[in-house]
């Protein structure tokens, strides 16, 4: 039986959104339809979306629900970026941080090379932190240029917690509005829409216990947005296509549970967390914790490591055929691992990033899949480190002909 520390990537669904899923799946009804089935579900929707509320400190009409968090996020950038030029032509600039997750900066680099945007990396500290003196620099230099701001709430890969208020604070002096993609934060930290100032924020169902496929933007009203998706004219008229009443109720459910059990689900992954991380430095020489160094100021449900001399990707195989289910800090881009983009901005060498490994925790960890991560991962890195070696004494014996001698 396979030990699962992947949560981040997609956590287990609860056992109550399973059944409301279930439940709602056998009914019929478009919630677009104005005959008794149609209103049947477009009330599960409207039920729906004023738990979301509630969980996430919001008004139901600032709930727009979308196919996930990448399509939030897009609806975010893409929508803020083009209803601003209506008004502002002048305000071009996307200011996003280095660490964003791709759902942020593909977009936003979409919108550099098709719509005339221009992109600033807002830079991070050797944590993951974004650093606000720089983005206070780049604002009081030119604020009035600046379209949008997107900074996520919690990084994915190293857990680091993003100053969002401070930045909401200071964007606002230039009348910037704010973005945050919440997709790891929610259900591990406090989130509350209102009290933070942002102008959306973005939400996942698969991250809290949820369903795949189904997420929602949180735009403050009054937000000008334009459509990412044409069509029937749904969500405000922002984001088209025909509601999936089961998969949103089912979305809903898990948000209220994960947030109403996020204090005590808090406290028992960040014991686990500070468990997995001592024990691991103190059996794996070489071994550094990743993000900030401060547990309270990162996830609680995670862990992220470099080791040195390792390939990632071969302790991730390595670490899978004995069972133990991670991530890697690297992407692989057209079949080339390359190095975390989170880990190079915050300044850490290019061979030592692609040694990295994430272990993140959910509902479903215990204290045993700490014990079993920690029985091979040792194991592993030897493995690895020895193939590493092998791999470089065999290239440093390829002469120029590129025969090995």
């Amino acid at each position: 039986m396979s030990v699962y520390l992947d949560h981040a990537a997609t956590t287990p669904m609860l056992p109550e959104a399973v059944q409301v899923l279930t439940e709602n799946l056998v009914r019929t009804g478009n919630p677009s339809s104005l005959h008794a089935s149609g209103r049947a579900a477009r009330r599960t929707v409207e039920e729906a979306r004023e738990h979301l509320a509630d969980a996430l400190g919001a008004r139901p009409s600032e709930v727009v629900l979308t196919g996930g968090g990448t399509e939030a996020d897009n609806l975010a950038v893409k929508g803020m970026f083009w209803a601003r030029r209506l008004d502002h032509p002048e305000r071009r600039r996307i200011l996003v941080s280095a660490v964003e997750h791709h759902a942020v900066l593909d977009p936003a680099f979409w919108m550099a090379e098709h719509a005339g945007a221009e992109i600033v990396l807002l830079p991070v500290d050797d944590e993951g932190v974004l650093r606000l003196d720089a983005v206070e620099e780049e604002l009081a230099a030119r604020g009035d240029q600046a379209a949008l701001v997107s900074v996520m709430w919690a990084n994915n890969e190293v857990g680091a917690l993003q100053p969002v208020t401070e930045l909401v604070s200071l964007a606002r002096r230039y009348g910037v509005p704010v973005h945050a993609d919440a997709v790891q934060a929610v259900g591990q930290v406090p989130v509350d829409f209102a009290a933070s100032g942002l102008d959306a924020m973005t939400v996942s169902g698969h991250k809290v216990g949820g369903p795949g496929g189904i997420g929602a933007l949180v735009a403050r009203r009054g937000l000008a947005l334009t459509p990412v998706l044409h069509g029937g004219g749904q969500e405000r008229g922002v984001r088209s296509g025909s509601l999936d009443a089961p998969a949103i109720a089912s979305f809903a459910t898990a948000v209220v549970a994960s947030v109403g059990a996020r204090d005590a689900t808090s406290r028992r992954l960040g014991a686990l967390r500070d468990d997995l991380v001592a024990r691991v430095r103190a059996t794996v020489p070489g071994a550094v914790l990743r993000g900030p160094a401060d547990a309270s100021h990162r996830l609680p449900a995670n862990a992220h490591f470099t080791f040195d001399g390792c390939e990632g990707d071969s302790l991730l195989y390595l670490l899978d055929s004995a069972g133990i289910e991670c991530s890697t800090g690297s992407a692989c881009q057209a079949g080339v691992p390359r190095p975390s983009h989170v880990l190079l901005a915050m300044g850490v060498d290019e061979d030592d990033a692609r040694g990295a490994l994430r272990f993140s925790l959910g509902h479903t960890s215990t204290a045993a899949d700490v014990d079993a991560l920690l029985e091979v991962l040792p194991g592993a890195v030897e493995r690895a480190r020895n193939a590493g070696l092998a791999t470089h004494t065999d290239r440093s014996r390829v002469p120029a002909s590129g025969r090995v001698a």
